[in-house]
This record gives C-alpha cells, sequence and structure tokens, in this order.
C-alpha cells in the first residue's frame, strides 16, 4: 500500500516527485495522478474500497478527463494521510459528489499540460490538438506523441490556472455515465484481494481480546494461568477501556491473549478467569427501555420543526389516525468481522486496516500511543463490508497498543460473536404519527413524535435527544404541503455503543413516514402513488425557513448547490410508477407496495413486488427502484450498490434485530442475527436511473430507506396486516 513518491499538498495543488539519481522522473501535475515514461498512468484511489466501487468510480473520472487509456492505468491505494489527499473519510455517501470537480481537474490539468508539450513539440497552436487513448495528436499533420514520451516536457511546464481550466463536456466522456467493471474484480473472484485478515508480517502474533460484557464495565480480576498454558499462547495483556461512556474511538476495556495463530488465541480466552465490576448498565433491558420510549411519545416533547398550529388542526379535525412505529437495534454485519495490524519500530508505527477513515484512525493511533500524527502511517487495505461500522478505528487503537505493549507485530482479529456483542449499533426508536384530515378528508396536520438514543450520547452521556443532524435525515425534512406540522423529540439514554449504520436515522424515519402516508392514502381513498403527488403540490425549492428550530444540515452541503427539489421527487415517483406498471392488473396473489424518500440528497422512489403462492408462501419476486443521483458516474456500480442496497434493506425489514438484556447483547452469531438469505431476497432488482447533467450526489445509503416501508405497504395489500414494527416476518 502505498502513494506517489515525493511530498503532496491539497488537492489540485502541484508536486514534485523525486527519483533515484540517474532515473527519469515520472510526470505528477498533482496529487492524484503520474505518468511514467513507459505510458503507465498511475491514479491515486485516496477512498476506501468496500465494494461500492470508488477505487474504479474515482480513478476513472482523472482518466476520462485527461484522455488517458484506460488499459494503461495502474490503481494505487493512499495511505491515510489529510495534507496530501484531503479528507478520506469514506462515509456518508459522499466520496463522489465532494470529488468529482477536483478529480475532473486533476485530469484536465494533465490534458492541458500534455497537449501544450506536444504543441509546442510540433509548433502548432495547443487548441489543434486533443488528447486521447493515451496518446496527444494532431489531426492535420497526422502526428502523434503517448503520454509518456511527452512526460517529461510536460513536467518542466507551469501549472494552468485551476479555475480557467477547461473541462470536458459530459457528452465526450467514454467511462463516466457508462458501464465500467470495478478494476478489483478479477482480484475478488481469484482470491488475490488483499482484505485486513490478509495482511501477514515477519513473526507477527495474532490476538483475540476478551472485551468487557457490559459497556463501561471495568476489569477487577483475572487468571491468566489456564489461558497460558494453552499450546501457542504467548501473553496475556490488560487493555484499558474508555470508561462510560464509550466514545467513538477508544476500545472496550479488556484481555487479549496473543498466540501464535488464531485457533490458540481463541481457545486461551475461553479459558481466562475473569472477574468484572459490570457497573451502571449491568441492569440494561432494551425491551423495557423500548416500551419506556413508546410512553414518552404520548407526552409533549421538545418542538424541532413547527409551521402552523398542529393542536388547532387536530381540535377541527374530522379524523385523527395515530399509529406508533417501532424499529430494533441493528448490527452492521459486515461480512468480514474488523482485523487490524499493527508494527511498531524504531518509534514509528505502522497499520494496515480494512477502515473507512484512515485519518481518524491515525489520529487516535497517535494520541493513545503517545505518538506525534508524522510517526503513524496507516495503510488502507480492501474492505469486507463497511456500512459505518469501520469508519470508528477502536479496533486499530486495539492492534496499535498491542503492538506498542509487546513490540512484536499484532494482528487482532475479531470474530463474528465480537462483532455482533461489541458494535456500535443503529439504535432502537420508538416514532408516533398524528395525521388530521378535515371534513372533505384533507390531510391538515402532521405530528410527528421521534425518540432514539443519540449517535452522541456514545461520546455525551448528556446527549439526551437526537441531534439536528439525525433529525434531517427523513424526519425534520417531511417534504409535503401540509398546513400544519409539528416534529418532536424526547429524551433517551444510551446504555451501550451507538453508531451510524448505512443510512443511519433514514432507516426508521422513513419506515414511520412512508408507512403513514400509504394509510392515510387508502384512509382518503387514494392511491398511494397519485396521493404523494398531489401532495408534493407545485414543484418548489424547500428551505423549511423558519420552521425548523435548529440546524437542517442538509447533509453538510449549501441548499444553493443542492436544492432540495420536488419535481425530482416527483420524477422519481412517476418513472418508478411507470416502469413497475403500477396500477395494472396484477395475477392473484401479487402485489405491490410503494415507498418515497430522498437522503444524501439522492431521490428515490421504490415500488416492491409480493407474491403468495398456492402453498401460502411469500416472496418477493421483483423490486424496482427509480433513482435521480444527479450526473451517474459509473452506472454498473449504482445499479450494483441499489441491488445491494435492496437486500440490506430486506435484512432490516424481515429478519434482523439486535436485543440487550442485563446490559449484554444476546445474538451471538448469524444464527440468531439473522441476515437475509437468498430464497428470502428478492429474485430480481431493477434500477431505473433518471439521466441528469446535475451535479453527482450520494449512492451507497439512499437504496435503503425506501426499502422497508415499500415491502410492508406490499404485505399489507397480500395480507390486510398493518406493520408497525420491525422487523417483520414474511411467513
Amino acid at each position: 500500500m502505498g502513494s506517489l513518491a515525493g511530498g503532496g499538498l491539497l488537492l489540485g495543488v502541484s508536486f514534485q516527485c523525486t527519483s533515484s539519481k540517474g532515473q527519469e522522473e515520472n510526470f505528477a501535475p498533482n496529487v492524484y495522478l503520474s505518468i511514467s515514461p513507459e505510458n503507465t498512468v498511475t491514479i491515486i484511489a485516496h477512498r476506501s474500497e468496500m465494494g461500492q466501487g470508488i477505487r474504479t468510480s474515482l480513478p476513472m473520472i482523472v482518466a476520462d478527463e485527461m484522455g488517458a487509456d484506460w488499459t494503461q492505468v495502474k490503481i494505487v491505494q493512499a495511505e491515510g494521510d489529510e495534507a496530501k489527499y484531503g479528507n478520506q473519510n469514506t462515509d456518508g455517501s459522499f466520496s463522489v459528489r465532494m470529488f468529482y470537480e477536483p478529480m475532473r481537474k486533476a485530469g484536465a490539468t494533465a490534458r492541458h499540460l500534455l497537449i501544450k508539450a506536444a504543441s509546442q513539440e510540433w509548433g502548432v497552436e495547443a487548441s489543434t490538438c486533443t488528447a486521447e487513448n493515451g496518446n496527444v495528436s494532431h489531426a492535420e499533420s497526422g502526428k502523434t506523441l503517448s503520454f509518456g514520451e511527452l512526460a517529461h516536457a510536460a513536467q518542466q511546464l507551469p501549472l494552468p490556472d485551476q479555475d480557467s481550466l477547461e473541462l470536458k463536456d459530459f457528452s465526450a466522456y467514454k467511462l463516466v455515465g457508462k458501464d465500467t467493471p470495478i478494476i478489483d474484480l478479477k482480484d475478488f473472484v481469484t482470491g488475490k484481494a488483499v482484505f485486513g485478515a490478509d495482511v501477514n508480517l515477519p513473526g507477527m502474533k495474532i490476538a483475540v481480546i476478551q472485551r468487557t460484557p457490559v459497556v463501561g464495565a471495568t476489569l477487577t480480576s483475572y487468571k491468566a494461568e489456564a489461558a497460558l498454558a494453552v499450546p501457542g499462547v504467548q501473553q496475556v495483556v490488560k487493555i484499558n477501556g474508555s470508561g462510560n461512556p464509550p466514545g467513538l474511538t477508544k476500545p472496550l476495556e479488556g484481555l487479549a491473549v496473543i498466540a501464535d495463530h488464531t485457533w490458540a488465541a481463541i481457545k486461551g480466552r475461553e479459558a481466562l478467569d475473569i472477574t468484572w465490576d459490570l457497573g451502571d448498565n449491568a441492569a440494561y433491558d432494551s425491551k423495557v427501555q423500548l416500551e419506556s420510549m413508546k410512553q414518552s411519545t404520548l407526552e409533549e416533547g421538545m418542538v424541532r420543526r413547527e409551521k402552523g398550529d398542529f393542536n388547532q388542526a387536530k381540535q377541527g379535525a374530522s379524523q385523527v389516525i395515530e399509529r406508533t412505529y417501532e424499529a430494533p437495534f441493528y448490527a452492521h454485519g459486515t461480512i468480514e468481522p474488523p482485523a487490524a495490524i499493527a508494527r511498531f519500530t524504531d518509534g514509528k508505527m505502522e497499520v494496515w486496516a480494512p477502515t473507512q477513515h484512515p485519518q481518524w484512525a491515525r489520529d487516535t493511533v497517535a494520541e493513545v500511543c503517545g505518538l506525534s500524527v508524522e510517526n503513524v502511517r496507516v495503510n488502507v487495505t480492501l474492505l469486507g463490508g463497511g456500512f459505518g461500522r469501520k469508519s470508528k478505528p477502536d479496533y486499530v487503537v486495539e492492534a496499535a497498543l498491542l503492538a506498542l505493549e509487546t513490540g512484536i507485530p499484532i494482528r487482532v482479529q475479531w470474530t463474528r460473536e465480537d462483532d455482533l456483542h461489541h458494535d456500535y449499533f443503529h439504535s432502537h426508536s420508538v416514532q408516533r404519527i398524528r395525521a388530521t384530515l378535515d371534513a372533505s378528508k384533507k390531510l391538515t396536520g402532521w405530528n410527528h413524535h421521534t425518540v432514539f438514543p443519540a449517535i452522541g450520547a456514545t461520546s455525551d452521556a448528556n446527549e439526551l435527544h437526537p441531534s439536528d443532524g439525525e433529525l434531517g435525515l427523513g424526519c425534520i425534512d417531511y417534504p409535503y404541503e401540509v398546513p400544519n406540522i409539528r416534529i418532536e423529540t424526547h429524551p433517551s439514554k444510551a446504555h451501550t455503543r451507538i453508531g451510524w449504520m448505512r443510512s443511519v436515522s433514514n432507516i426508521h424515519h422513513a419506515f414511520a413516514t412512508c408507512a403513514m402516508m400509504d394509510e392515510i392514502a387508502e384512509t382518503i381513498g387514494k392511491d398511494p402513488v397519485q396521493f404523494s403527488l398531489d401532495m408534493l403540490a407545485d414543484d418548489k425549492h424547500l428551505d423549511f425557513a423558519g420552521e425548523i428550530k435548529g440546524d437542517f444540515g442538509n447533509y453538510g452541503e449549501s441548499l444553493e448547490d443542492f436544492p432540495w427539489e420536488t419535481a425530482r421527487l416527483k420524477h422519481v415517483i412517476k418513472k418508478v410508477a411507470q416502469e413497475s406498471g403500477w396500477g395494472k392488473p396484477l395475477p392473484e396473489g401479487r402485489v405491490m407496495g410503494f415507498a418515497v424518500h430522498k437522503s444524501f440528497l439522492t431521490y428515490v422512489a421504490c415500488v416492491v413486488e409480493l407474491e403468495r403462492d398456492d402453498a401460502g408462501k411469500i416472496t418477493i419476486p421483483l423490486v424496482h427502484y427509480a433513482v435521480d443521483c444527479g450526473i451517474a458516474v459509473n452506472t454498473d456500480r449504482i445499479r450494483s450498490q441499489f441491488e445491494g442496497g435492496a437486500i440490506f434493506g430486506t435484512s432490516i425489514a424481515n429478519t434482523s434485530a439486535i436485543t440487550l438484556k442485563d446490559g449484554m447483547v444476546e445474538q451471538n452469531n448469524f444464527d440468531s442475527y439473522q441476515l437475509v438469505r437468498m430464497p428470502q431476497s428478492p429474485k430480481k432488482i431493477n434500477v431505473h436511473i433518471i439521466e441528469s447533467s446535475i451535479k453527482p450526489t450520494g449512492i451507497g445509503e439512499p437504496p435503503v430507506p425506501p426499502l422497508a416501508p415499500a415491502l410492508a405497504n406490499a404485505y399489507y395489500k397480500l395480507s390486510g396486516k398493518r406493520v408497525y414494527a420491525l422487523p417483520f416476518s414474511l411467513e
């Protein structure tokens, strides 16, 4: 794992590559790419690859803009280094939207210099030259030079002004906007891909850790003799925990068993004799808290958005629909459990890890180990799934602490049981929604109560209400034209580690909102698709000005750059209705459910088909998505992300739930925390991408939120039973 040679500056700024004396240096016009004299274009992938294809999508923007030959492009994974690469946090579905323009400029810079070098060589105007397929050509004279042949001359030229760079028109791209296979595909299918646990260092030992069974517990005493007697076990080392609250960066307290191989480490851990002080969370029961949260929604809460007067609408209503929705804790369940490797030599720490956030890992390792950041290097391996879990650096810090303590290379390996017991869980939640209808069955009022332990409570025990950011994920940004809106939150305490999971609080907010809208549509006698279109009313840009009692957030982007456009939401609704054949007669035993939701600046509508056979078995034969994500950079990856998102969402809806009793997680492995299996998964997933020239937006997370409510709405049509709690069974 490495980067380009030489020192780097921030994105888009030139740096000089160094080389051995007597060797010709590479042409490196910016931190993201270099060109060798042999005509190899090396592009840095500075984001983490976890199956979403970002190691392909960002480099191909650079390659397409510069006119490189994709078959001669080499991708190199960047180390974690903010000074060189800017933000490397691969989270929040913002890699493409954040770096689309910088990557275009990186490629355009190279193209400008290569063309300039060629035009000077030939004595022609630069405007008469073109760069394509790794060559610069002059059509009139028929002359052609490869990028490699031009690299040295281009290196001597001054950089162009970044603000005046001429970027290609979208129609000129050969890779962007098309199906481009991921560069890692062959390594994935042939077993050559290097994930975290695949890294082996000379003299490396394996560590598994017995972590505190309850968050905030402390180790009072232990006996290690039996563990040390296991063949292959070398040491037992205590790891001091972060306490309570546990925070988002530090490890839990525990004992590490270090051995020659994984099996010995696991058997040694089983032989440990540990006494714990289980602390304040020892009596925690998630089911009891869920009931308490449910009761709290019957009271007045903290108002987070208010428009009009809901109480007045309620008093004048001819009908009030009131429903309460529940969702459980969820674990990320990445197929690759966390693992990290660390080596400490000569005062420097080097780490290899499947991390989504190498810079956070680097900074935390430096802090905990008492090192300067310059003396910590984080190499990023491939990730076998992330979903937000692997942005937290706790498992990386464990490896670094053990390497520092022992002086030998250490791989910390989590088991599946470790992964489920000690995750940063997606929080369980309760939502109570009241909708008021007037005498003409018009929706006049919307009152949404939401309560769930906040992510911030993992670091601050006094944070009892969801943050503005969490509420901006599908709650306070309720887009429909209702004259009276009141949105309230209620306090709840975190008794375990809470973190972000794929689409975060959009999961439960979309479930409640979309299920409720479907029920309202039925109550007033309207088709749910038409009802959503009607309730969006006239095309407009939403800013919720004067209504939200805090910061809307808009996923960290300005509403000027990324406006909330109801026309785009309508477009995906109409598209999914058209493509799915919504409203057309279906065979006996077959139904459709609909949901629509905007998240991570992307507009998504979803239709799920359910089918019940003669034996009563229910399956999901088809899912339709319509997605408006702005410029579709890599259509192959967009479809792949939505296909995976549909399966992820089906797990959330039907099979997965974490519960805690006596402060401990009750599920141990995939037998008790079930991911959806192939027979339960959608049989076919059609993804309809809206053509657009607008700035690209998120892809990884937007498929998830509308799936569960669309599935629940379809299930109601098939069974006559409304779904108010996740997960629910189709059996």
